[in-house]
C-alpha cells in the first residue's frame, strides 16, 4: 500500500518507538498526526517532520475522535499506529496475606484501560474514518498496526496487568482483521521485546543495566531501538499482503520469570 501522501496517526508518537514510528512513516511521505500527552516533545517532533500535534489521553474518547479528524484534513487516512502505553508491575498477592497488600485493582483497571481499551477505541474510530476514504488497488483502504510485548506470551513475575492488556490486544488481532476486512482494512500487531527507550534513564549505571539485560537476548545480545521496531511498523503498513499477524521482534528473547 502506497501511503505517500495519505495521512497517518500515531498514539504515544512524542518519544521513543512512536517517535520512531512517526519518523519513519514521515520518511515514506505520510503526513503524520502525533498523539501524545506530552505537549511539548510532540508539538517539537509535528514540527521536525512536518505533521500535526494533537494532544491525546488514549482513555478520552473525545480526544481521539479529534486525533482522527485532525488527520482526515491532512490527507486520507490510511495508517493508525497504536503504540500509546504503560507499564506497571505488582505481585498478584501480598507477602503479609492481607486483602490490602493484594495487586491494586485501580492500577490493574487503568493498565487495561490505557493499553487495551485505549487500543480498541482507537482502531474502531480511526477505522470508521478509513471506510469512508476512497479505496485503493484491490479495495484497500488502510492498515492499522498495534503494539504489543513480548509479555503477552512470557509475562514476568509481577506483569499479570502489563502481561493482561498487551495479551488482550493480540487477542483481538485477527478478529478485528476479520472484522475490518469488509471495509479493505488490515490488521496486525508487533510484540517487541527488549527496546533501548528513555525508561531506563541515562548515564554509566543505564548502559550498565542495559548491557546486562541484552545478554539475555538470543542474538544479538543487546537491546532492541526504536527504528528497528519502527522499519517493522512501515512493512506491515505497506506490504498489503500482510494481515492478521502478531510478529514478535524480540531478538530470539523468551524472558525468564523473573
Amino acid at each position: 500500500m502506497d501511503i505517500n501522501g495519505a495521512s497517518a496517526l500515531v498514539t504515544g508518537g512524542a518519544s521513543g518507538i512512536g517517535a520512531a514510528v512517526a519518523r519513519r512513516l514521515a520518511a515514506e511521505g505520510a503526513r503524520v498526526v502525533v498523539a501524545d500527552l506530552n505537549d511539548t516533545a510532540g508539538e517539537a517532533l509535528a514540527a521536525e517532520i512536518g505533521g500535526a500535534f494533537v494532544h491525546v489521553d488514549v482513555t478520552d474518547t473525545d480526544q481521539i475522535k479529534a486525533a482522527v479528524d485532525r488527520a482526515t484534513e491532512l490527507g486520507p487516512l490510511r495508517v493508525l499506529v497504536n503504540s500509546a502505553g504503560i507499564g506497571w508491575a505488582q505481585r498478584t498477592v501480598g507477602r503479609d496475606g492481607e486483602y490490602d497488600s493484594a495487586h491494586d485493582l485501580d492500577a490493574y483497571k487503568k493498565v487495561i484501560a490505557i493499553n487495551l481499551i485505549g487500543t480498541f477505541d482507537a482502531i474502531r474510530l480511526a477505522a470508521t474514518a478509513m471506510g469512508r476514504t476512497e479505496p485503493l488497488e484491490n479495495g484497500e483502504r488502510g492498515a492499522i498496526v498495534n503494539m504489543a510485548s513480548a509479555a503477552a506470551f512470557d509475562g514476568q513475575i509481577g506483569q499479570a496487568a502489563y502481561s493482561s492488556s498487551k495479551g488482550g490486544v493480540v487477542g483481538m488481532t485477527l478478529p478485528v482483521a476479520r472484522d475490518l476486512a469488509a471495509i479493505g482494512v488490515r490488521v496486525n500487531t508487533i510484540a517487541p521485546g527488549l527496546i533501548d527507550t528513555p525508561i531506563y534513564g541515562e548515564g554509566e549505571a543505564s548502559e550498565a543495566f542495559k548491557a546486562k539485560l541484552g545478554e539475555s537476548v538470543l542474538f544479538p545480545k543487546r537491546l532492541g531501538v526504536p527504528d528497528e521496531l519502527a522499519s517493522m511498523v512501515v512493512e506491515c503498513a505497506t506490504n498489503s499482503y500482510m494481515n492478521g499477524e502478531t510478529v514478535r521482534v524480540d531478538g530470539g528473547i523468551r524472558m525468564p520469570p523473573k
